[in-house]
């Protein structure tokens, strides 16, 4: 090719530009699948991305194809050399580079786990080496000096402190493939139960004495402080700013308190149907308070939530409540164990 592939971080004005990559690119193997997406509303996402451009701007990369300046003079047909003489060939007055993203890369640093939140590559630039550059742009690294990741011989957790994880699609062998030889292997299944109960009134209740009490009521330190601790015992980090970033998107928040006034979880949902993250200290807990959050707030169309396959009693709840499985599953990928999934369903694929 003529163009130049370069990497760099992207501009506010682009994270349109990147929807439209992830958009494409998804398409292309649902597509395949025979499951085309619709055309696209992109507001959600383009919100995602500047989120995470907000909290980890070094850990966004776009790979741009950049076409060379081509000066008038040197242009063929009725502009080719010599046709303006007057005219001033100083490098300031030649036209500027045609740029366009052909791919990019987000991930989050959540404490002490690094998460791969996006990778998308055009369908055209795709096996071109693109997505694997753009991940080892935003991963910390794992190759010594002079060294490759492959050629560095040594397993992922015995040179990097902490967690890579990620979410991905099972329908994409090549990309897991890609996160697998980074040590991020495929490690669970994760899976998109949709729609509305059928008979609310077969949902269980809260217990006795179990108040569910909305994060708008409560002072906000107490909560922060509350949801804070139970991250870390579910999660094994804390990460308050996607909290507040979940509450701006649209999401109410309840915080699940003891009858003597102990936090014991917390669980989002929201009008626009998406559903989650949901985390709780009592497994026992699991099905009463996903029953509360599919009914306290009717959504204007069905409800949508990540159900991580250890978590077996969201699962048969959400199941007998009416709702059904989608598509094909996602894989939740870690190059080692870092979070009681029993007990947490995630906010989605792009953040946990």
């Amino acid at each position: 090719m003529n163009e130049a592939v370069t990497f760099r971080p992207p501009r506010p004005g682009e994270l349109a530009e990147c929807a439209l990559v992830w958009h494409a690119a998804v398409d292309d193997y649902m597509r395949r699948l025979a499951r085309p997406l619709p055309p696209p509303y992109l507001d959600p996402l383009i919100a995602l991305l500047g989120h995470v451009l907000e909290t980890d701007p070094e850990r966004f990369m776009v790979a741009v194809r950049t076409a060379p300046r081509v000066a008038p003079w040197e242009a063929p047909g009725p502009g080719s050399r010599g046709s303006v003489p007057d005219l001033d060939r100083s490098v300031g007055n030649l036209p500027p580079r045609s740029e366009r993203i052909v791919g990019f890369g987000i991930a989050v640093q959540r404490e002490h786990v690094w998460f791969l939140s996006q990778l998308y590559v055009l369908p055209e630039e795709q096996r071109r080496g693109i997505g694997r550059a753009l991940m080892t742009r935003i991963m910390p690294s794992l190759a010594g000096p002079g060294e490759t990741v492959e050629d560095s011989g040594n397993h992922p957790d015995e040179t990097r402190p902490g967690v890579l994880a990620t979410c991905t699609d099972s329908a994409q062998p090549v990309s897991n493939g890609l996160y697998g030889r980074f040590g991020i292997v495929a490690r669970m299944p994760i899976f998109n139960l949709v729609g509305r109960p059928i008979d609310p009134s077969t949902l269980p209740r809260l217990p006795e004495g179990l108040e569910a009490a909305p994060l708008e009521t409560l002072d906000e330190l107490h909560a922060a402080t509350a949801i804070d601790a139970i991250d870390r015992a579910v999660l094994g980090y804390a990460h308050p700013a996607d909290h507040a970033y979940l509450r701006i998107e649209g999401r109410t928040g309840f915080l699940y308190r003891a009858s003597g006034g102990e936090p014991v979880g917390y669980g989002y949902s929201s009008k626009a149907g998406r559903f989650g993250p949901v985390a709780l200290l009592d497994e026992t807990l699991t099905a009463p308070v996903v029953a509360h959050l599919l009914t306290a707030i009717e959504p204007r169309g069905a409800s949508s939530a990540w159900v991580p396959g250890a978590n077996d009693r969201a699962m048969v709840a959400m199941l007998r409540a009416g709702l059904r499985i989608e598509s094909f599953p996602g894989l939740m990928c870690w190059t080692r164990p870092f979070a009681a999934f029993e007990l947490y369903m995630p906010a989605g694929l792009s953040l946990l």
